[in-house]
């Protein structure tokens, strides 16, 4: 029976939508990590860069000081490791001290050089779908042909098909009309044989789906759905704010899955 992987969203910035300035020093982050594996993590994705609306820019320097201690901290860890940066200097600094995966939000579009990165430290890359300006037309059409694109250049530069992932994107570039048209035919993603993570977690489509003024942590039963219309459609991982919630729920749906289609 495939099972499917949670994937703990560690960020370890200022100014995050949901949790910033809770993990951005090393021992809180630490913790978090320990917290998260005992919850039933299999992935621990750490972002040093915030691209929440409003968010600020920083510096490659910046962003590795604030990655690097806390990978340092946990590389020894029994987890799989992945860091969310579209820049091959951060992406190069994080594989060297132990990261596994690399979470490119550009899908290799902003700095090409990453995946000669990935390649060289013969790690996975995850190819976010991603746009400068809202799509228009057909939106699955639009990101299966741009996400082919950027899966064949990494393919180019070396690094096989079964270390690539696909991520449709959900808060990037989209209406909450295509986000939602995205879920209806996350098959259709699911069908071109890449590993996929659907990454919703807390995000604005929830809240506008609930309706009315929530928390991010109100978002947690909202995510839910998301993360059961992930695994009927066969996404391989999702990645989620609230691991002990998502991890219990997947632990049974996968197994009433099972059950079902067997």
């Amino acid at each position: 029976m495939k099972r499917t992987l949670v994937m703990g969203i560690l960020n370890v910035t200022p100014d995050s939508f949901s949790d910033g300035g809770k993990y951005n020093e090393v021992t809180h982050a630490v913790n978090r990590v320990h917290e998260m594996i005992a919850q039933g993590v299999d992935i621990i994705d750490i972002g040093g860069y915030s691209t929440r609306p409003g968010y600020t820019e920083i510096s490659i320097g910046e962003e590795i000081n604030r990655v690097i201690p806390v990978l340092k901290a946990i590389c020894d860890i029994d987890v799989i490791i992945s860091v969310d940066t579209f820049r091959s200097e951060v992406a190069e600094a994080a594989l060297e001290h132990g990261a596994h995966i690399i979470n490119d939000q550009w899908a290799g579009k902003f700095d090409p050089k990453i995946f000669d990165v990935v390649k060289k430290y013969d790690a996975e890359i995850i190819l976010m779908h991603n746009e400068k300006e809202e799509i228009s037309g057909d939106v699955m059409e639009h990101m299966i042909t741009d996400l082919c694109t950027q899966a064949q250049h990494a393919q180019d530069a070396g690094i096989p098909h079964d270390k690539i992932w696909l991520d449709p994107g959900i808060g990037f570039a989209k209406s909450r009309e295509q986000e939602v048209e995205v879920m209806k035919r996350l098959d259709e993603l699911v069908a071109l044989n890449y590993k996929v993570l659907l990454a919703t977690s807390r995000k604005r489509m929830v809240k506008e789906l609930l309706g009315g003024e929530t928390t991010p942590t109100e978002r947690d039963e909202g995510t839910l759905a998301t993360t059961a219309i992930g695994i009927n459609f066969g996404v391989e991982a999702v990645r989620v704010h609230n691991v002990l919630m998502n991890a219990r729920f997947i632990k049974v749906m996968d197994q009433l899955k099972g059950e079902i289609n067997g």
